[in-house]
């Protein structure tokens, strides 16, 4: 029995399950990733139920019990192609067997589940330490390169806006990691980057390190070698049905990151973004909506 397996005997078998081991199917299907990498007890702590129930689920489908379940969805994820080519080479052949709707589907229920993620405990208490870190820095510096920038990005645009010192270190002609020269004690390193990790990124934190600076790395797993290098590690979940990991979650914790600095810094946040709209507005930065004209009576 392979994951495409289990997937067809819940699917057939799921009306009939008694509640409780419905709940079980239920979170099999939705946290495909989940079970597949974590351990019985912490599946189940994260699903409220019993781990006897999850027991009780696989040997309803003829396996011994839930570890060899757990197996079929590990081995799948191993056997998944590396590199971006041969992942869009199963994307494509995906799309030819199941259609664009399938693909649709796939896609936003696997972002869902990830965005539900940095909603459990954990999660919520290293953003809130990341957020406490990035809050008391004298300065903060944000640095990502290829699909994590728009993160560092995001990250520096509202540090602006709250009056909170910032700094982008990026720049045209590849000057962006000459910002950390200005980089130390009391500042904190914003770093960002998942699988394939840039070999840039991972030494512009270990610079940062070694000038004295705190760490607050945004990776997709606590193997990732920035978190070897980190004070505060924020964690999110990257995989998709797609060939490209997503940076959907990282978007999300960042701007949970943003909105917790801006209520730690109160009044003074509030002062700051009043003076950004004032100026937003004296320079006619955004369209505003037009009134009609009025005609003559």
């Amino acid at each position: 029995m392979d994951q495409k397996d289990v997937v067809a005997a819940l699917g057939l078998q799921f009306e009939r399950l008694p509640t409780q081991l419905r709940a079980v199917a239920r979170w099999v299907l939705d946290h495909p990733a989940d079970v597949a990498l974590l351990a019985t007890r912490g599946q189940a702590r994260r699903a409220g139920l019993a781990p006897a129930t999850f027991t009780r689920l696989a040997q309803r489908l003829g396996l011994p019990g839930y570890d060899a379940l757990r197996a079929t969805y590990a081995a799948s994820l191993r056997q998944r192609p590396d590199g971006f080519a041969n992942r869009a080479t199963e994307l494509l052949a995906r799309h030819g067997e199941d259609g664009d709707s399938a693909i649709a589907q796939d896609m936003f229920a696997a972002l869902a589940q990830h965005i539900r993620a940095l909603s459990e405990p954990d999660c919520v208490a290293r953003l809130e330490r990341a957020a406490a870190r990035l809050a008391d820095a004298r300065s903060v510096f944000c640095f990502g390169l290829r699909s994590a920038f728009p993160a560092a990005y995001m990250l520096d645009y509202i540090r602006a806006l709250i009056g909170a010192d910032s700094t982008l270190a990026d720049g045209a002609g590849g000057r962006g990691i000459d910002a950390l020269r200005r980089i130390g004690p009391g500042d904190v390193l914003f770093v960002a980057s998942v699988s394939p990790y840039t070999r840039l990124t991972i030494q512009a934190a270990a610079l940062a390190r070694d000038k004295g600076a705190a760490i607050v790395a945004l990776t997709d797993s606590a193997h990732s070698p920035l978190a070897a290098l980190a004070d505060e590690l924020v964690l999110v979940r990257t995989e998709t049905p797609s060939f490209f990991h997503t940076m959907t979650p990282a978007f999300a914790a960042v701007e949970c990151l943003a909105a917790l600095m801006t209520a730690r810094r109160g009044q003074p946040a509030l002062d700051a973004i009043a003076a950004a709209e004032a100026q937003l507005d004296a320079f006619s930065t955004f369209e505003s909506p037009r009134r009609p004209k009025r005609r003559p009576a």
